[in-house]
């Protein structure tokens, strides 16, 4: 079992854990339902609920692709319901595909061109089973798809100025064509030691049985100044998870995790965004699930804050210390999750 500071190493680099989710799971789905009826309060979703593409989960991919000219890649529409409208490229992922491999394909079917996706620029998830994955990359070929090229995956695709030159399907991808931008232009200068964007992060091939939300929370110890993680002594030293439930918020399962650790009255927190997305499809298991591993970054320092959870602090120490210290103290060293309401 590697120790809790190559684990953290292992999240900033982007790698896999090794670990069994489902036995370092510190609140599952049963156990959240059995304290939800232990307060009197029915279960809203069974104990055994198992993430499955296109029977209980939705996992959308769409790509922000900008050009050397500062242009966006965008396409119109051909279904029906919104033909002439233009958006990013973007769809369902199949069974099977990886998240890279499916926004990949999008990129394809929808404006003829190939790209190479090099990282996450946000996840966005409604409730605990529709998750939107974010990318970026760069062109490496193809042909751009003309009206004459038109079929069911898109009539056309265009190079815009801007996302208001074209009538819009939606204004939900206005906020991630910001993002995407302001990453753009930050590859373009060198990087501001005061403000540090994310390295390239692209989703780790790893296999989940369950929807998982893995938290890297950490706090300043008042008396040295140290950053200190938190860890989960449950079955063996890990990092506190909770498993996804799929008909609430993640903010909503989070909070409700967080109070199994510390009790009602939890200190001030703030999720400051995602270090990495752990994701494998198993057709032979039959199961899609995912791990986002969450970065929680506590104000109080470690001496004023109680836990009531199997859990300690433990001090990370040198580089590590000031590599996670930067990360949160730049709004844009991790990648966004957006919980939409």
């Amino acid at each position: 079992m590697a120790s809790i500071v190559e684990k953290v190493r292992r999240v900033l680099d982007a790698k896999d854990l090794g670990d069994i989710t489902s036995e370092l799971c510190d609140f599952s789905l049963k156990e959240q339902n059995a304290t939800a009826e232990a307060q009197g309060v029915q279960p809203s979703s069974t104990s055994d609920f198992v993430p499955v593409l296109g029977q209980t989960v939705t996992y959308i991919v769409a790509c922000v692709l900008i050009n050397e000219q500062d242009e966006l890649l965008m396409i119109e529409e051909a279904k029906q319901s919104c033909a002439g409208k233009w958006y990013l490229p973007a769809g369902r992922m199949e069974r099977g595909e990886s998240i890279t491999e499916a926004a990949a394909r999008e990129v394809f079917e929808e404006t003829g061109l190939n790209a190479e996706l090099t990282t996450l620029l946000a996840v966005e998830a409604a409730g605990g089973s529709w998750f939107r994955f974010v990318l970026t990359g760069r062109i490496t070929g193809g042909r751009l798809k003309t009206p004459a090229d038109a079929d069911a995956e898109s009539i056309q695709a265009r190079w815009v100025r801007s996302p208001k030159d074209v009538p819009l399907r939606a204004n939900d991808i206005l906020n991630i064509i910001e993002i995407g931008r302001a990453y753009h232009q930050s590859q373009k200068i060198p990087s501001s030691p005061t403000a540090p964007w994310h390295g390239n992060i692209l989703p780790t091939r790893y296999f989940h049985k369950r929807n998982y939300l893995r938290v890297l929370a950490v706090a300043r110890k008042r008396a040295h100044n140290s950053l200190n993680i938190l860890v989960s002594e449950k079955n063996a030293h890990h990092f506190p998870t909770v498993e996804m439930h799929p008909n609430r918020s993640l903010h909503s399962t989070l909070r409700k995790f967080m109070i199994e650790i510390f009790g009602a009255e939890l200190p001030q927190h703030r999720p400051h965004g995602l270090l990495s997305v752990e994701h494998s499809p198993s057709e032979a298991e039959n199961t899609d699930g995912i791990c986002l591993n969450l970065l929680v970054a506590f104000r109080p320092p470690l001496e004023e804050i109680s836990l009531i959870g199997k859990c300690i602090w433990q001090e990370l120490g040198a580089p590590l210390d000031e590599q996670l210290g930067r990360i949160v103290s730049s709004k844009n060293a991790s990648i966004p999750l957006n919980v939409i309401r």
